[in-house]
């Protein structure tokens, strides 16, 4: 793994004068222990986060967490990984205080998830001769799906695919499973609808499946220590976000980045 200098990128942000109330110093000791705001940012996930020219993040997750270090009057670091398994091996090895991750239970022992922000559909890419119609059909013995390492919808198939065989591409995120769908000449690849899109809308001898087999459920989350939530810190966070999507913040920045995706409603109380 790269060394925790080396990946980070910092970016210096003022104290936004629009919040009166100053986060109390149990939310301070939580959410920014090293006084900056470390902020993994997934690279693989292009609706959430994109380079820009000079190789900073940009998109909705690198908004959110330059906001929420506004909030708390520190600099973010940016923590650039390339797969969200990458992200979530980060926040075993203590490198991050707050991430963008889908939440799923297989993650959720060490990391304490907000409530969602973003949904986007995980579906199927087949080549246009594929008798598949419908994405409930192609769970078949002797099917090979290609998915990407420790993703969301990895983990998800990985507990639903009954008879289709899943095969793995090691890089993750990405497209890195449509390399190995059309290399290995492989059945079925699955991945995130916008990616998906985007590469059949550029080969015409690809198609995307109507329809979804999951909803990924985007969140902001926070390590926890020994398997306990940092309470002050996940209180402050969760509120956050509900903010966020209620002020229009995150469809502002879904769109100031030109990506396509639904606004998750407000938690239940």
């Amino acid at each position: 793994m790269l060394g925790l200098r080396s990946m980070m990128v910092m970016v210096m942000v003022a104290a936004s004068p629009a919040f009166a109330q100053s986060p109390s110093p149990d939310v301070l000791r939580d959410l920014a222990p090293t006084g900056q705001l470390r902020a993994a940012i997934n690279f693989g996930n292009s609706v959430l986060a994109q380079k820009g020219p000079d190789g900073a993040p940009r998109g909705v997750s690198a908004d959110l967490a330059a906001e929420l270090a506004k909030r708390l009057g520190v600099p973010v670091a940016f923590v650039p990984f390339e797969a969200a398994g990458k992200v979530f091996e980060g926040a075993r090895a203590g490198i991050w205080d707050v991430g963008f991750m889908a939440i799923e239970p297989v993650r959720a022992a060490e990391v304490m998830f907000t409530a969602p922000y973003v949904i986007i559909e995980g579906t199927y890419m087949v080549r246009r001769e594929s008798p598949f119609r419908d994405v409930g059909e192609v769970d078949q013995p002797g099917i090979k799906i290609a998915v990407g390492l420790g993703s969301a919808y990895d983990l998800y198939l990985t507990r639903t695919i009954k008879q289709a065989t899943l095969l793995r591409a090691a890089t993750g995120g990405g497209t890195a499973m449509i390399e190995m769908f059309v290399n290995d000449r492989l059945d079925v690849a699955s991945g995130v609808r916008q990616q998906l899109d985007a590469y059949a809308k550029d080969h015409p001898d690809m198609r995307v499946m109507p329809g979804h087999f999951q909803e990924i459920m985007q969140a902001m989350g926070m390590p926890r220590v020994e398997g306990q939530p940092k309470v002050a810190g996940a209180h402050y966070l969760a509120a956050f976000v509900e903010e966020m999507k209620a002020s229009g913040f995150i469809a502002a920045a879904l769109k100031r980045s030109d990506q396509i995706a639904e606004v998750a409603p407000p938690a239940a109380k």
